[in-house]
């Protein structure tokens, strides 16, 4: 639920900074659309001691680790082009990491990005999986 701060920040679950505030409106959103594809989320900012995966999701041919992009329609970089491919890299070492830690080594998995842009009409999402 979405309070004001006396800032006038958006204020979501404990979150007073606007753009964490828009990050979580942003995995929320894509939680309910990936769920709606089919999609089950094991865990949400899932911690590894390499860094943090926004959400771990399981679909019938295996787990799908997602990074959710969240902008503006203003911005000056899409949501899209936030993850580069060095990003890339890394989100993939945290899937490999927290795959094995729970003990799923060997299953299969792939990489998506979640690309949500925010304008005053309402917001848009694209489903990027990255090679």
């Amino acid at each position: 639920m979405a309070r004001s701060s006396p800032q006038g920040w958006a204020d979501v679950e404990g979150v007073s900074d606007p753009r964490r505030a828009l990050g979580a409106e942003g995995e929320r959103a894509a939680e309910r659309i990936l769920e709606a594809r089919g999609m089950r989320v094991v865990a949400r900012n899932a911690r590894t001691r390499y860094g943090e995966i926004d959400l771990v999701l399981r679909e019938t041919a295996g787990y799908v680790f997602a990074e959710v992009k969240t902008r503006r329609a203003s911005s000056f970089v899409s949501a899209a082009e936030a993850v580069d491919r060095r990003k890339a890299r890394r989100i993939a070492a945290l899937a490999e990491a927290w795959l094995a830690h729970h003990g799923k080594r060997g299953a299969a998995w792939r990489l998506a990005v979640v690309a949500l842009t925010i304008s005053p009409q309402g917001a848009t999402a694209e489903v990027i999986d990255l090679e």
